[in-house]
């Protein structure tokens, strides 16, 4: 059986986790702080769990930078990031829809009017923003889904770009209840280098709300969260374990929401209790049972980072590790197939590369090399490269991977 520092696991997630977290969590889980019950015996309701929850939260805080003035409430909620596809079209719609009834004074007629207009954007960069376009035309009717830009259209039928902002059709920030991103593509292997520029607020605009899914690439860099109105990420890649997933939402929005029978005089859909931001708010996360092993989880991580240099630290490691892996793909570009050849797009969190012809990363896993099998919609390659993922690991996977491609390339060569 082999060690754990014998083996390197390069897997999308769940990912790997920093092995003194993994240390503290065996302890916590048998007898935390010496109370003679492990963490996942407490109640949820303890002073002891809300500590960890409000620990957690500031934590988060201080390593996005958000600003300290409660204008930003952190949500902890389940479902992962795939169940923020229908809280973010049930929460931001509603948004829109009170601040009509307020701005009305209540005249419904008048908000239903407006909204005959409303939409909900999306920019499609991959499967996972895909999903998400889906899921709200799902909701509320592709009437009310407005795609702003299509990378797969864009690129013969394949994701693997995001299109040039000039391409992007807005509508007007009166009628858009959102607009989603998802940061990086783990499936894809497509990552904004930057805030696009087309949705920074405009003087004399009304704001448009953006809304960033950062599941893969969270905490791996600074991010200017103002310009955010919500940010959500499942903690199975760069936080945590699987079950947890951070909201981060601006507490404006969870003071300006419908009534349920607002909702249905205007036939819109009605949140369930769970997907009710203002509800989890108010119950500080504790509406029902929350899995407080996972928020301690991420505690721990987030303790972690903080203590070894931060989201600039991440930063760093995350450029040097992906451009590892990077130079090594393009300089056996016919034995490793890189699947975005738009440098500007790449991820670093997720790089995404093809062998052969009908080969996967399976070929790779060699001598405790492991986790490089690609997604299994798409097959092929993947290295994640996670802030816990170490350096060394990924220089051993690179060093193999040189060796591989001039020992064996040539077998893969006839296969292209």
């Amino acid at each position: 059986m082999p060690a754990r520092d014998q083996i390197a696991y390069f897997g999308a997630g769940p990912a790997r986790l920093p092995t003194s977290v993994l240390n503290n969590a065996a302890t916590a889980l048998t007898n935390y702080n010496n109370t003679g019950l492990g963490l996942v015996e407490h109640s949820h309701r303890s002073a002891l769990s809300s500590n960890i929850i409000s620990a957690t939260a500031s934590s988060f805080k201080k390593l996005l930078s958000v600003p300290d003035d409660d204008s930003y409430t952190v949500l902890f909620m389940q479902g992962g990031g795939t169940t923020q596809f229908s809280s973010v079209v049930y929460n931001l719609v509603g948004y829109w829809v009170e601040k009509r009834l307020r701005k009305y004074d209540g005249d419904l007629k008048k908000v239903q009017a407006d909204l005959q207009k409303l939409k909900c954007e999306y920019i499609l960069t991959g499967g996972w923003s895909s999903k998400a376009s889906q899921e709200a035309a799902r909701l509320l009717g592709e009437d009310f889904v407005s795609i702003v830009a299509d990378g797969k259209k864009s690129n013969g039928g394949k994701w693997g770009v995001i299109p040039d902002e000039k391409t992007w059709k807005l509508v007007e920030s009166t009628n858009s209840a959102f607009t989603y991103f998802c940061d990086n593509e783990t499936v894809d292997g497509v990552e904004f280098s930057e805030f696009p520029e087309v949705l920074k607020r405009k003087e004399g605009e009304e704001e448009r709300l953006v809304v960033g899914d950062m599941s893969s690439n969270i905490l791996s860099r600074p991010v200017d969260v103002k310009k955010f109105a919500a940010i959500f990420a499942g903690a199975q890649k760069n936080i945590g374990t699987t079950g947890l997933t951070i909201v981060l939402i601006r507490s404006s929005i969870l003071e300006c929401q419908p009534t349920p029978a607002t909702l249905r005089a205007l036939n819109l859909p009605i949140p369930p209790i769970m997907m009710h931001y203002p509800t989890l708010a108010s119950n500080n996360s504790l509406y029902n049972t929350l899995p407080i092993f996972d928020v301690y989880i991420a505690g721990e991580v987030m303790s972690l980072l903080l203590s070894t240099g931060g989201v600039e630290a991440t930063t760093a490691s995350a450029a040097r590790k992906s451009s590892a892996l990077y130079n090594i793909i393009d300089k056996y570009s016919k034995v490793y197939i890189p699947v975005i050849t738009d440098k500007r797009v790449r991820s670093r969190m997720n790089v995404c590369f093809r062998l052969g012809k009908g080969r996967d990363g399976q070929d790779l896993e060699k001598g405790g090399l492991t986790g490089v099998k690609g997604h299994r919609s798409v097959g092929g390659a993947r290295v994640s490269c996670y802030n816990a993922i170490q350096e060394e690991e990924i220089n051993k996977l690179v060093a193999y991977m040189k060796e591989f491609a001039e020992k064996q390339g040539h077998t893969y060569l006839a296969l292209n």
